[in-house]
């Protein structure tokens, strides 16, 4: 068997890697009211589709799919090979209560009961 690919049988699976790689992430961007489709994350940053989303700066919010993952504070971004890769100074992870101001000790009773 023959290890050599034609350009055009490169080229064209390429783009199928490319187009499973872009319908398998759930990660969504959220910046105002627009949401982005999240290509590619690593530790530091994430990848995006470069023609279908302008430059971002400021806090957005990361999902994935309905769930909330985190607010993320974007500082950076430059275009590499068809992609918008995006950096962010800041991730914190979103919460459905609010933070605590004191430690909460493990043996802490969940509610209290009334008197009756």
């Amino acid at each position: 068997m023959t290890d050599y690919l034609t350009p055009e049988i490169k080229a064209g699976l390429d783009r199928a890697r490319e187009l499973a790689e872009r319908k398998s992430s759930r990660l969504r961007l959220h910046s105002g009211e627009e949401i982005y489709r999240v290509l590619r994350a690593w530790d530091g940053g994430f990848a995006l589709d470069r023609e279908s989303t302008p430059r971002l700066r400021g806090l957005v919010d990361l999902y994935d799919g309905s769930r909330h993952l985190s607010h993320c504070l974007i500082v950076a971004s430059s275009e590499e090979g068809g992609e918008l890769h995006v950096e962010y100074k800041r991730m914190t992870e979103a919460r459905s209560t609010p933070p605590l101001d004191f430690a909460r000790p493990d043996d802490a009773p969940a509610g209290l009961l009334p008197r009756h």
